[in-house]
């Protein structure tokens, strides 16, 4: 006989073959990915920083291609357009005529499809090796921000007492600076001198000497937010819990403290990039950031300073550059911010 009334269904409404079966949740950081896959603006300003990079970093196939040398002088240039052989720098036909003009954008592909600038060289080639410069001393320079201003930050939270109190004024002392004004002050210092403390020793024309000078200065900006949420976690019950059955300092610290605190950092990263790559350029149009042989976006613009009205595309064209890559970090970073946070609201399909 059979009874009635019955349902076959498992326990928890799973049927068929998923009956007793629990689907596992996914966790926090493929949640945030997923979102991140959904953002329309998160994929694009991707695609738009990494088809960036891939332009600098292809700089030197470039070159080779259109056969120019981004480095070296070329008064003496010529360049075909349209069949006719013409000298790169141009004689002036305005005014007295007396002096010469390098060549405007060509528009061409092609050798100084942006034109030349004053020493006759390739706008177009050295802006690619300049946005090498450009990328590289501000991703390293966020890694050294990040690094640095996230241990003090656990340290000065995490332990408080007498190490809270050192490290927060040397913080508020860092932090009372502004921070152009530090940087400019601290590469004047070192641009001629280089760093040389120990082991440690950077010559004045290396590209890490820029690098250490952003990083170091905006440390603030990192460590006294983690500090923050380092003071609050402590106060948490689980936290409290750990510290009571006598677990170590380093022991919570990695497994308790720093997972809560990575997603800010993550948040950060993008957007402290783009606060690097203005102040990057910023130092190298006043010549104390990266010096010759080398090149950045800034110091390009600064190239073109003295032709702005008649040359504009030797400023404009890294100035679009540095402009386009500050707008899509930023853009990435409110995407990331909105995918990490737990309280964003999910939008389903209808």
């Amino acid at each position: 006989m059979t009874a009635t009334g019955v349902s076959d269904a498992a326990p928890g409404g799973s049927t068929g073959d998923n009956t007793g079966v629990s689907r596992k949740s996914a966790g926090p950081w493929r949640v945030a990915l997923r979102k991140l896959m959904r953002d329309r603006t998160a994929i694009i300003c991707g695609l738009g920083l990494a088809l960036i990079v891939l332009c600098c970093v292809l700089a030197p196939q470039y070159a080779q291609w259109v056969g120019v040398d981004p480095f070296r002088s070329g008064l003496d240039a010529t360049v075909t357009l349209n069949g006719v052989e013409v000298p790169v720098m141009q004689p002036e036909t305005g005014g007295l005529g007396i002096g010469v003009t390098p060549i405007g954008p060509t528009w061409h592909p092609g050798p100084y499809m942006l034109g030349a600038d004053d020493s006759g060289r390739d706008v177009m080639a050295r802006m690619l090796y300049g946005g090498r410069n450009s990328l590289f001393i501000s991703f390293w320079a966020t890694i050294v921000s990040l690094v640095i201003g996230s241990t003090i930050g656990l340290l000065a939270g995490l332990l408080g007492g007498m190490t809270d109190a050192i490290l927060s004024r040397f913080l508020d002392i860092v932090w009372a600076f502004p921070v152009y004004l530090l940087a400019i002050s601290l590469s004047i210092i070192l641009v001629g001198q280089g760093i040389s403390f120990g082991p440690i020793d950077i010559k004045a024309d290396s590209l890490w000497l820029p690098i250490m000078i952003i990083g170091l200065v905006y440390i603030p900006y990192v460590a006294l937010p983690v500090r923050g949420q380092v003071l609050a976690l402590r106060q948490s019950d689980y936290v409290a819990a750990v510290i009571g059955i006598g677990a170590s300092t380093g022991r919570i610290l990695v497994v308790d403290i720093l997972p809560n605190v990575l997603s800010s950092l993550i948040v950060m990263a993008p957007i402290l990039m783009a606060l690097n790559m203005l102040t990057e350029s910023a130092l190298s149009f006043l010549s104390i950031g990266v010096q010759a042989p080398d090149a950045s976006w800034g110091t390009i613009i600064e190239d073109g300073q003295q032709m702005l009205y008649t040359r504009p595309a030797i400023s404009i064209a890294p100035g679009i550059a540095v402009s386009l890559c500050i707008l899509m970090l930023n853009l990435l970073g409110d995407s990331v911010r909105d995918a990490l946070d737990p309280k964003s609201k999910v939008k389903h399909k209808a």
